[in-house]
C-alpha cells in the first residue's frame, strides 16, 4: 500500500508570450513544440487571489467542477445554435495566445470540452467588461472574415449569412453565456520552450461583436481545445501530426506544467500504455473505454444502471483536463467506494461542505490502497495524489464521485502522467512520470 501524503490540486494557466521573430508552423513542425502551462491559482497567474486558502481554493474548484459535469450532457445541445455543455467560467486552465498583424495578446479560457476559438471584437455591440483593449480586426493585415459558404461556417451548423455574405456565428454556453459574431481567419501567435513564438496562419476563429454572461473580466473570449473541426487542435491537423499531449504536476513542485505539439507530443517508452479513442457524437469530446477499476487486488467490472447487457458499451467515459474531479454512475460508484472503505482502517466522515463523498478525519499519513483504472488495453495505476485531496490540516477526501450524467477521467486522477493524444492512429497513451521535468 501506497501512504498517504498532502495531495495537491491544479488549475493550470498556459503561459504564452509574444516576439516579433517567429517559426512558421511547418519550421516548428519539424520537432514539434512546447507551452509552459501555469497552475491557475499559482502567484504567476493573473486569477490568484492572495487572500484564499488552500482549503476554499480546492472548494472552488470541485464546485465548478461539478457545474461542468452537470452540463456535459448531449441532451441539452441547443436546437437554434450550437451550444457548448457546460459553463465558460468552469475551465480549469486559461491560455494566452496573441492575434493578428500585429499581435494583440488575449488572455482565454482553454477548453478541452469545447471547440470553437474566439475573442471579443471591436466594433463591440454589446461586450462583456474585459480590462484588456479589445481586438480590432481593421488593426491586423492578416485578418479575413469568411464566407457563408465556407466549410468552417458549415461545420457549426445553425451559421447564418450577412447581407454582405459573410459567416455570422451564434454560440451558447450550458449556463446561457454566449458568443455572436463574424466567423474569420488570423494569424495567432503562440511562444514555445525553446523561446521562438510559433506563427499559425489562418486560424479560424470568431470575432464576437456580441458576448455576454459568466466570463471574467480578465479574459477575452475562449480556446477549444476539443475533437470537433473548429478547435485550434484539429486545425492544426497534420502539421502536428494529429498529436498533442501535456504533463500536470501537483503544485507543491513549484514547477510549470507542459502542453506539447506535434513530436514533441509522443507518449512512449517504459510504462507507457495506450487505450483507443472511440468516435461518438458529438465529436468535441474524448471518448474512451472504461471496463472496470481495480481497488488493491479487488476488480469490480464497470456497471451502469439499466443496462440490459453484460457488455461494457464503447466510450463510455470521457477524458477531460478541464473537469477537476473523476465521475462515475452511482451504482459502480458505491461498488468503488465500498471497497476503498474495507481497505482503510479508519472511520469516514462526511464532508462538512458536502461537495465530495468519502471523507477522513486524520492528521495523520496513512495506507492507501492502490486503485488501477482499467481502460481497454490500458491499465493505469494511480497512485494517492490522484485518489484522495487533503482538504483541511485534519481532513482528506477521495476524489472520485457519483454522477448521473456522462462519466468523466478528470484532472486529478491525471497529475503526474504524461497524456498523449493521437487522432490519426486513434489512441490515448499514458505514461507515470515526473510532471516538473516534461
Amino acid at each position: 500500500m501506497a501512504t498517504m501524503s498532502s495531495s495537491r490540486l491544479f488549475f493550470v494557466v498556459i503561459a504564452v508570450s509574444i516576439c516579433l521573430s517567429c517559426f512558421s508552423l511547418i519550421e516548428a513542425g519539424n520537432g514539434g513544440f512546447r507551452v509552459d502551462l501555469i497552475h491557475r491559482d499559482s502567484p504567476l497567474s493573473p486569477l490568484y487571489i492572495p487572500s484564499a486558502s488552500r482549503s476554499e481554493l480546492l472548494r472552488n474548484a470541485f464546485r465548478r467542477s461539478i457545474s461542468r459535469a452537470n452540463h456535459f450532457n448531449t441532451s441539452k445541445l441547443s436546437p437554434d445554435g450550437v451550444q457548448s455543455t457546460i459553463y465558460p467560467d468552469s475551465g480549469t486552465y486559461l491560455m494566452k495566445i496573441s492575434i493578428g498583424t500585429p499581435p494583440v495578446e488575449m488572455l482565454a479560457i482553454a477548453d478541452t470540452g469545447s471547440d470553437l476559438i474566439w475573442t471579443q471584437c471591436k466594433p463591440c455591440d454589446y461586450c462583456f467588461h474585459q480590462t484588456s483593449p479589445l481586438f480590432d480586426p481593421k488593426n491586423s493585415s492578416t485578418y479575413r472574415d469568411l464566407s457563408c459558404n465556407s466549410k468552417p461556417c458549415d461545420d457549426l451548423n445553425s451559421a447564418t449569412c450577412s447581407s454582405s455574405g459573410a459567416c455570422e456565428y451564434m454560440y451558447k454556453y450550458g449556463d446561457q453565456s454566449f458568443t455572436n459574431g463574424l466567423l474569420a481567419s488570423e494569424t495567432v501567435t503562440m511562444d514555445s520552450t525553446s523561446g521562438k513564438p510559433v506563427a499559425l496562419p489562418k486560424v479560424v476563429f470568431g470575432c464576437g461583436h456580441n458576448n455576454g454572461g459568466t466570463f471574467d473580466k480578465l479574459t477575452s473570449g475562449l480556446v477549444g481545445l476539443g475533437g470537433g473541426s473548429l478547435s485550434l487542435v484539429s486545425q492544426l491537423g497534420s502539421s502536428i501530426g494529429g498529436k498533442f499531449s501535456y504533463c500536470l504536476a501537483p503544485l507543491s513542485y513549484n514547477a510549470t506544467s507542459k502542453l506539447n505539439f506535434g513530436s514533441a507530443a509522443v507518449v512512449s517508452g517504459e510504462g507507457a500504455v495506450s487505450t483507443p479513442l472511440v468516435s461518438k457524437s458529438p465529436d468535441t469530446f474524448y471518448y474512451l473505454t472504461l471496463e472496470g477499476v481495480s481497488v488493491g487486488e479487488k476488480k469490480l467490472a464497470y456497471k451502469k444502471a439499466l443496462k440490459s447487457s453484460n457488455d461494457v458499451e464503447e466510450g463510455n467515459i470521457i477524458i477531460d483536463s478541464g473537469t477537476t474531479l473523476t465521475m462515475i454512475p452511482p451504482d459502480f460508484y458505491e461498488e468503488v467506494e465500498s471497497a476503498v472503505k474495507s481497505a482503510i482502517d479508519l472511520e469516514p466522515v462526511p464532508d462538512p461542505h458536502r461537495l465530495l463523498t468519502l471523507c477522513y478525519r486524520t492528521a495523520q499519513d496513512f495506507d492507501v490502497p492502490p486503485i488501477t483504472v482499467h481502460f481497454t488495453g490500458a491499465d493505469v495505476v494511480l497512485k494517492p495524489i490522484n485518489t484522495f485531496v487533503k482538504l483541511e490540516e485534519d481532513l482528506v477526501c477521495f476524489v472520485m464521485i457519483p454522477s448521473n450524467d456522462l462519466a468523466i477521467f478528470g484532472n486529478l486522477s491525471q497529475m503526474n502522467f504524461l497524456v498523449g493524444y493521437d487522432s490519426v492512429d486513434k489512441k490515448v497513451t499514458f505514461m507515470p512520470a515526473d510532471c516538473s521535468k516534461h
